[in-house]
């Protein structure tokens, strides 16, 4: 491929034609208006060398051997990445219908040969503005769409591990419709964690060591989620609800659920060991687990609105967290029953009870699971 350069930042254009002396005639016209010819003398060649590096405008010959020029239109207008590349046919054909071929084939202009220096550079520098146009444009649309994306980043941030975030932002076209209006029906596993004798720890501790603590407690919990790709729907006080199989589909659901509470109180123990030695009292996390259909979507007012879940799989969670122990995850009867085989193998050792709980009008049977220290 032989080159006229006059500097890297030159409007590009790709001399196509079998001719060599027409080619390098075409080329220079261009080169004297400070343009950048490039020439290749066959479809083949052409069609590589558009592949490697696209022009800015491609001059096309008609008449060549191989591919000629209409296919060659045809081709770079059928590509999405070269569909927008400016094509000007160079044809010594004059009839009617060899110019519908060509409008057919996506031709942007044509010129006739002989070709006239005049009539080529009007045609070539009109074609010019216009792609230039078409890039300052589309990189505006890119510009906000990068800017689009990354504000839905930060929303997502507020619920979603990073993983989880960017893989939704890969499969969905807009992001953000995953976080829908209160509308919405869906399966989902709830799960509660809270700190067991926080309150009486927050008593015996100077005041400006409260938030360092539960920020370290935070830090330890929400790792364990993002871990397992849980959505972080909420934190009061020292507890914490986390959903799973929402916003995005997630079929082992509950068994995410039962590692990620597996993994709060091992990784948070170590931390409450140093507490304890620091403060003289003892704590631990408690966890509450239940799955079924709740309602799921944005809750608040026009300034602050929270994605949430509602239903009485919820309030069971909340209500299981407050009768665990410390270490201790309860299950409620509809996530032990998606859990299935899953409670009788391996080596956690679960228990099944009847407890009471607050809003039932009689004993709830679940399942109990204390978690031992990571070895």
């Amino acid at each position: 491929m032989n080159d006229l350069a006059t500097g890297p930042a030159a409007f590009r254009v790709l001399v196509v034609d079998d001719d060599q002396d027409m080619a390098a005639f075409l080329a220079r016209m261009l080169a004297q208006q400070g343009l950048k010819a490039e020439i290749v003398t066959d479809g083949y060649a052409a069609l590589a060398a558009i592949a490697a590096d696209p022009p800015d405008l491609v001059l096309l010959d008609v008449q060549m051997p191989g591919p000629d020029g209409f296919e060659i239109c045809r081709r770079l207008k059928a590509s999405e990445s070269t569909a927008l590349l400016p094509v000007v046919l160079v044809t010594a054909l004059e009839d009617h219908q060899s110019r519908v071929r060509g409008i057919e084939a996506g031709a942007d202009d044509f010129i006739s040969k002989p070709v006239r220096r005049e009539e080529l550079i009007a045609r070539v520098n009109t074609l010019r503005r216009l792609h230039e146009t078409r890039k300052e444009l589309e990189g505006r649309r890119l510009a906000a769409e990068v800017q689009e994306k990354e504000s839905i980043r930060k929303a997502f941030s507020r619920y979603l591990s990073p993983q989880l975030a960017e893989r939704v932002l890969r499969d969905s076209p807009r992001g953000g419709d995953v976080f829908r209006d209160l509308s919405q029906r869906a399966l989902v596993v709830a799960l509660f964690a809270d700190l067991r004798g926080f309150t009486r720890l927050s008593e015996t501790v100077a005041v400006s060591s409260i938030v360092p603590m539960l920020n370290e407690y935070f830090t330890v919990i929400t790792a364990a989620v993002h871990e397992n790709e849980g959505t972080v729907l909420s934190m009061a006080g020292d507890s914490m609800l986390v959903g799973f199989n929402v916003p995005v589909p997630q079929p082992d659901a509950a068994e995410r659920a039962l590692n990620t509470a597996r993994t709060v109180i091992q990784s948070f123990t170590p931390v409450a060991a140093r507490w304890k030695r620091e403060h003289g009292l003892s704590t631990g996390v408690g966890v509450g687990i239940e799955s079924g259909e709740v309602v799921v979507g944005n809750v608040g007012t026009p300034s602050f609105t929270s994605y949430t879940i509602i239903g009485d799989p919820v309030n069971v969670a909340a209500r299981l967290m407050q009768r665990a122990a410390p270490n201790e995850v309860l299950i409620g009867p509809q996530a032990a029953l998606a859990l299935g085989r899953r409670l009788t193998s391996g080596a956690d050792q679960f228990q099944r009870r009847s407890i009471e709980l607050k809003g039932k009008s009689g004993p709830v049977e679940v399942v109990s699971l204390r978690v031992a220290p990571a070895g």
